[in-house]
């Protein structure tokens, strides 16, 4: 074999296993179908006081929560910047949800939610968006299913800091990952085993030491 194929194929080994992983697709969609309220301090989008999902032939309850978003609500968790108050949600399906976000940080911050009926919802999300030091509040409705919806920040690398939620509505369908105070902060497939991560090591382990000796050959 020639000495840049040999080469190629050990630098491919050894970054196998750095590209197993995995996040979650989320659909900002264009915004050009989103039905948006622009106002000093701030967005509303794809706000619904009205409109029942095709499941819910009633509001169960209304519901009204305020969530503070800033560096105040980092903890001690490793690598948290930014963070809301109140990382999860709990609502019973079919709940109208009026939400107060308040940011007191000096950046924009936003409460964003994925998942949601695109029937009803463009893109399938609700979205608050406030500036530094403002408030905005919205409304929107669950649909009738017991579901958890991904609640994050969109802002750039906002999210990787901190600023990511769980929406659970009814009994859920179990925790999101990387949800401060929740839940792990390492992402894990349903369908793999709980020792995901030492098959990884041992994959690198393994590769590394095929690629030493595809170079030693050379």
């Amino acid at each position: 074999m020639a000495m840049i194929p040999r080469r190629l194929l050990a630098l491919g080994l050894l970054l196998v296993p750095l590209m197993i992983q995995s996040q979650e697709k989320v659909d900002h969609g264009g915004h050009g179908t989103h039905q948006m309220a622009v106002e000093p301090g701030g967005v509303v989008m794809n706000e619904n006081h009205d409109t029942l999902p095709r499941d819910c032939v009633e509001i169960s309850r209304d519901h009204q929560i305020t969530i503070h978003a800033g560096r105040n609500y980092g903890g001690d968790e490793p690598g948290v910047i930014f963070a809301m108050s109140q990382p999860e949600v709990r609502v019973e399906p079919c709940s109208r949800v009026q939400l107060t976000f308040i940011n007191e940080d000096d950046v924009r911050h936003q409460w964003m939610v994925h998942g949601l009926p695109r029937y009803l919802y463009p893109a399938g999300m609700f979205h608050i968006e406030a500036s530094g030091g403002h408030s905005k509040t919205g409304t929107f409705i669950v649909p009738g299913d017991n579901q958890t919806y991904l609640i994050h920040c969109d802002m750039a690398q906002h999210m990787e800091m901190g600023m990511r939620g769980q929406l659970v509505v009814g009994k859920g369908s179990g925790d999101l990952w990387g949800v401060p105070g929740v839940s792990d902060s390492f992402y894990r497939h349903s369908y793999l085993p709980g020792y995901t991560l030492l098959l990884v090591v041992l994959l690198l382990v393994c590769s590394f030491a095929v690629a030493t000796w595809l170079l030693s050959e050379q």
